[in-house]
């Protein structure tokens, strides 16, 4: 599952082949039709069902390690791990849920309605992690989905200019917003850090 994972975040579906995947996960060749005989399209919908848990999973460990119990530190956390990967990987991956949305959206059916249950075992921690830090559930999916949207086009962006720097925005202009959404949260000072800059925000600044 991981390697197919792993294969989709660089390639997307339909460059991503059945004899690559048993490469690369040093399996043998007759594996993957025993576990997966229905081939590529179980495998591929296995794997995003996958990784939709890794990332509802990232949610929850980012929001049990905060130090502010914040949304806008939540916020930073996740996008920290995006930015940790991005970076290590040289920018060569991104999100496989993306890259096989772009790929088979429009002409699987089944992957559409797998992509769509990995999407919302990714939303729906979210957004509980956000009503458990202050913002109401009458705005919580909504600001989820927000959030989501605009981790994916940073990951995009990040990708094609091969910077961080997307990634600072999210969190400089999408922080303040969650915040706001959360009475209990006031005005604080943001520091965002990046390769090439560190910004700091907020009244004091």
């Amino acid at each position: 599952m991981r390697s197919a994972a792993q294969l989709i975040r660089r390639k997307g579906v339909s460059g991503t082949g059945m004899r690559e995947i048993v490469n690369q996960a040093d399996a043998p060749r007759g594996s993957l039709q025993h576990f997966f005989p229905g081939g590529k399209e179980e495998l591929v919908s296995d794997a995003l069902l996958w990784m939709g848990d890794v990332a509802a999973r990232r949610i929850r460990r980012c929001l049990s390690e905060l130090e502010s119990r914040t949304p806008s530190a939540l916020l930073a956390s996740i996008v920290d791990t995006w930015r940790r990967d991005l970076s290590s990987e040289h920018f060569s991956a991104g999100c496989p849920l993306v890259a096989a949305a772009a790929d088979t959206a429009a002409t699987s059916r089944q992957l559409r309605q797998v992509l769509r249950r990995a999407f919302d075992g990714w939303l729906d921690p979210l957004s509980q992690s956000l009503v458990d830090l202050g913002v109401s559930p009458e705005r919580s999916d909504n600001l989820a989905i927000v959030v989501i949207a605009a981790l994916e086009g940073a990951i995009i962006l990040a990708r094609i200019r091969r910077v961080v720097t997307p990634f600072d925005a999210l969190v400089l202009e999408l922080g303040p917003l969650l915040d706001a959404a959360a009475p209990s949260c006031g005005p604080r000072k943001m520091i965002v850090g990046s390769e090439e800059n560190v910004i700091l925000r907020g009244r004091d600044t």
